[in-house]
């Protein structure tokens, strides 16, 4: 019988505590919404750009020395490329990331100026996991995926013990509701175990919102057939992990799903009221709540996870044109 690692509470203070020793405490901003001063932890000026250090750092630390030389396989649109080849750069291992060929050319660069070697493919006819599992068989190395794993589900929920911490420090109470964007539901799963008090609410884009749908039916739902288009290339998971969708449906998680014109709404709202850059993943959980799709109140915590834009497309949203 295959033993299966379950993430932990004691595990993501573990990762908090791996965190905390290579990388400052991302700040935590505040800022009041209908007269409720809400607060906004801000992955999006992670060294990266986005949370996803925390899990790539907790899960390639915990690889045995002898098999880091191996090194990695991790696929990623861009946010998970970029923790994975930080960490693997940082402890001298090789990594390798299967991209999407349409990745964001910003997160495409951030990543080989990080040292990784990307493999591409086409995300509409070829299986990211398959074309992953292959290499890392072939290569002797350990495969990190985004979020079905123990250890990246574990670092990802640092950033809610850090930012619990931080609003106790500004006198704002415990976190009370933390609202997360949500793909593959690492990060939202991660805070849920984190914040074990807390109500979670995970928030997708329109039409990639299987995560919304899963805790509804009570049991894992892909998304439908030929989804829509959406500006949140990070979000774009097609089915959600066991792993992830457990730990959200043992907390009662709900799930809400915005628009692009709300995203895009949000992502303004953070440039002019936070001088933030957040790109359309990382600013979904915001668009919620500005779209009155989760109601403000005391002591809710609001991630923005990612802020690596693409230039062009994030100079179009600031203009206004929708």
């Amino acid at each position: 019988m295959t033993f299966i690692r379950q993430p932990t509470r004691a595990g993501v203070r573990d990762a908090t505590a791996k965190i905390a020793a290579v990388v400052p405490v991302s700040p935590l901003l505040t800022c009041e919404i209908n007269g409720i001063k809400i607060a906004f932890k801000c992955e999006c000026v992670q060294p990266v750009g986005a949370f996803k250090l925390r899990g790539a750092w907790h899960r390639l630390t915990a690889i045995d020395p002898e098999q880091r030389r191996k090194g990695v396989v991790a696929f990623s649109s861009g946010n998970h490329a970029q923790g994975v080849a930080w960490a693997a750069k940082r402890l001298g291992m090789p990594a390798v990331i299967v991209m999407p060929a349409d990745a964001p050319v910003s997160k495409r660069d951030g990543t080989l100026a990080l040292g990784a070697e990307i493999v591409s493919y086409d995300r509409a006819t070829e299986s990211r996991e398959s074309i992953a599992a292959q290499l890392a068989a072939a290569r002797g190395a350990v495969l990190v995926p985004s979020f079905d794993d123990p250890w990246v589900i574990e670092g990802q929920g640092s950033a809610g013990i850090e930012a619990a911490a931080q609003m106790d420090a500004l006198g704002l109470g415990p976190v009370v509701h933390a609202v997360v964007p949500c793909g593959g539901g690492g990060l939202a799963a991660g805070i849920a175990l984190g914040l074990p008090d807390a109500a979670i609410t995970v928030v997708e884009p329109a039409g990639w919102d299987d995560m919304r749908r899963s805790l509804e039916a009570g049991w894992i739902e892909p998304v439908e057939p030929n989804p829509p288009p959406t500006a949140c290339d990070a979000l774009q998971t097609i089915r959600v992990s066991p792993l992830t969708f457990d730990v959200l449906a043992r907390r009662d998680a709900r799930g809400v799903a915005v628009s692009e014109a709300e995203i895009r709404t949000a992502q303004r709202w953070a440039a002019e009221r936070l001088r933030l850059v957040v790109e359309p993943g990382g600013a979904v959980a915001l668009a919620a709540l500005l779209a009155g799709k989760v109601a403000p109140h005391a002591g809710m915590l609001v991630v923005l996870s990612g802020g690596n834009v693409d230039r062009l497309a994030y100079g179009r949203v600031l203009a206004g044109a929708d």
